[in-house]
């Protein structure tokens, strides 16, 4: 795996001298707290504590800080929310600055400074043909809103059968009824299944799935002929196709060409649907261009953007669409076709100041000239892990990268998902300083930028070794 980084000064262990802080502040929020996406007995300090709840205390670049010293460093930015480090100095100044002006204000009839030069600017940076911007409170209200706007659309056209929405086998767009409606991830969907709407799935392009000798380009165009045949049958009552481009994040890491999105967006002109572009997690740099559309020339009907656009400080989100999206909705009040969507903190004025520094990041620095010399280095440490016993597969866009266990690599046999081996893996990982969490058995890495070679290393070594103890009999 290259040099040898265990011994390096990366992850300080805490101080086993004095009081646990950590244990102290744990206690606490176990006795009050219910955390997202968490079987909370699994905190409990039963059968050894199987997955340990870790309080932080401060964050420093790519680095996590618990009470009692002890150094985590964060491989998959908090939730893939994180771009230039924990505690950023230009994000934090600028919202300290804003909170002495406006920390906030109703954006119905009303507007402010860091909302419309945030617009302005997301429409400059974006793919050419967007044209306005309406935002949200976070990655499920901008796929709510976006949802809501391409089926209004068609009704104030008269075409008010169009009524359904064609999404990707795997894809996640999130878990409000909405957005968990065109997910296709029975670990959040099954159990809601009675309360969600009627989507018709089509096969993902998914470059794991593509037949012995088969490149991702030909994988990804065979695959279209099953959106093309799902459009034939279904486009007269269909609104909108949604997709995240290049990478299904939580559906596993799953990756495709860009060849396949070129085609979609033909697809969609040819039988007049809209198409949606979820790019709440592989936004702003994540894939190797500031948005994936970019790597197919392409241009969305509605983008849809969270997570990074603050650079991880606040929740935030905003929908782009163009001209013609939004004229379908000017009209005299009397016509009924106004967009009534609201949330009570839409174009928050902090959250605004926080997306307009993380944009002048970029616009000041060479981000992603960087980040393509970061994802090089993480590219050529995991490499030796595609010959792992236990590894299917090894893949990567921009500064996302996956290793996909499996207990028998010729057959690509899972492991029994009862097994849990990501979650040996998160465990080990985490006593040694870093913050996995894998999906499933699906161990990725999606790093703030700021972090170094030399972290990416320490990462990927720490990493390995953690694979290692997940898949030991």
């Amino acid at each position: 795996m290259g040099a040898d980084h265990s011994k390096m000064n990366f992850a300080t262990p805490p101080d086993s001298t004095r009081r646990s802080l950590k244990a102290d502040w744990s206690a606490r929020d176990l006795a009050v707290l219910w955390h997202p996406c968490t079987q909370m007995r699994d905190h409990a300090d039963l059968d050894g504590a199987r997955v340990p709840l870790t309080p932080i205390a401060r964050g420093e670049g790519a680095w996590l800080v618990d009470h009692d010293g002890g150094r985590y460093l964060d491989a998959v930015s908090s939730w893939w929310t994180n771009l230039f480090g924990h505690a950023n100095p230009r994000i934090a100044a600028a919202v300290k600055d804003q909170l002495d002006k406006l920390e906030h204000v109703i954006f119905a009839g009303f507007s402010h400074e860091p909302g419309i030069l945030l617009a302005e600017e997301l429409l400059r940076i974006a793919p050419k043909g967007l044209a306005r911007v309406f935002y949200g409170d976070n990655g499920s209200s901008a796929i709510e809103i976006a949802l809501k706007m391409s089926f209004h659309y068609w009704r104030n056209l008269g075409r008010a059968g169009k009524t359904r929405f064609v999404a990707l086998s795997g894809g996640y767009h999130g878990e409000t009824l909405g957005a968990l409606t065109v997910t296709d991830v029975p670990l959040y969907r099954a159990t809601y299944a009675p309360l969600l709407g009627d989507p018709i799935f089509v096969a993902s392009p998914d470059c794991y799935e593509r037949e012995p000798g088969e490149d991702w380009q030909a994988h990804a165009l065979r695959r279209l002929a099953d959106m093309r045949a799902a459009l034939e049958r279904h486009a007269h009552e269909v609104s909108a196709v949604i997709v995240e481009p290049l990478v299904q994040c939580a559906g596993g890491m799953r990756m495709y060409h860009a060849a396949w999105l070129a085609g979609l967006r033909r697809l969609c002109d040819e039988f007049e649907v809209h198409l949606i572009a979820d790019e709440i997690a592989v936004g702003f740099g994540r894939t190797g261009t500031l948005f994936a559309c970019e790597q197919a020339s392409i241009t969305p009907d509605f983008l849809c953007l969270s997570k990074g656009i603050t650079g991880g400080f606040l929740p935030f989100s905003a929908v782009l669409t163009n001209a013609s999206v939004y004229d379908a909705f000017y009209a005299e009040y009397a016509a009924g076709k106004a967009f009534l969507h609201s949330h009570s903190y839409t174009g928050n004025a902090l959250a605004c100041r926080a997306a307009l520094e993380t944009l002048a990041i970029f616009r000041d620095e060479p981000v992603i000239e960087r980040n393509r010399a970061l994802a090089q280095r993480l590219h050529e440490r995991l490499a030796p892990l595609a010959d792992h016993t236990h590894v299917a597969e090894v893949r990567q866009t921009g500064m996302i990268a996956a290793v996909e266990l499996v207990r028998d690599k010729a057959t690509r046999t899972p492991f029994a998902s009862a097994e849990r081996r990501g979650l040996r893996a998160y465990r080990h990982a985490l006593a040694q300083g870093v913050l996995l969490r894998p999906l499933g058995d699906v161990v990725y890495f999606m790093p703030p930028y700021v972090i170094t070679p030399d972290e990416i290393d320490f990462m990927v070594e720490v990493a390995a070794r953690s694979i290692d103890a997940a898949v030991a009999s």
